[in-house]
């Protein structure tokens, strides 16, 4: 029996914990360098255009969410495009979380809608690969992941 096996229920939870924190630093840091897509429209066009850019899928819904069949058809999509081109996705709940990581606005001094945050893509620069621990970590959950037969990885955003 390994450690893992007799206290598995602390390193799971701790090592979500870890993803999870890695996966904000890795927003947080996307953004300032400008490789970030944000909604589910602008998400699926950059994929048909440039699929080998997008280094990680981020689909982000709430228990309020969980009821939007067009939302969930374009998830299902999305998920099948990233796994037939090799692209890490994660599902995440805290959409109020993301708001806060990226700074959004619930409306912008206009009066605009948000923008749509239940897809962000993440991209890679051709000049300068993103080259973080964080996305090294994520990308070793989700193969992890894939290897236990969880293709679509979940974890949850607690607000900070």
């Amino acid at each position: 029996m390994t450690l893992e096996e007799v206290d598995g229920t602390n390193s799971t939870e701790q090592k979500m914990e870890t993803v999870s924190q890695a996966v904000e630093e890795l927003l947080v840091a996307a953004q300032r360098q400008d490789c970030l897509t944000v909604g589910v429209y602008e998400s699926a066009k950059l994929m048909n255009v440039d699929p080998d850019s997008v280094v990680l899928c981020l689909l982000a819904t709430d228990e309020e969410d969980e009821d939007d069949i067009a939302l969930q058809i374009h998830f299902t999509l999305l998920q099948a495009f990233c796994c037939d081109n090799d692209i890490n996705i994660v599902r995440v709940s805290g959409v109020r979380r993301l708001s806060q990581l990226l700074g959004e606005d619930t409306e912008d001094s206009n009066g605009n809608e948000p923008r749509d945050l239940h897809c962000i893509l993440v991209t890679n620069p051709p000049v300068q690969p993103l080259q973080c621990q964080a996305l090294q970590h994520i990308s070793s959950f989700c193969e992890q992941s894939r290897c236990s037969n969880q293709w679509v990885p979940y974890l949850e955003l607690r607000d900070g």
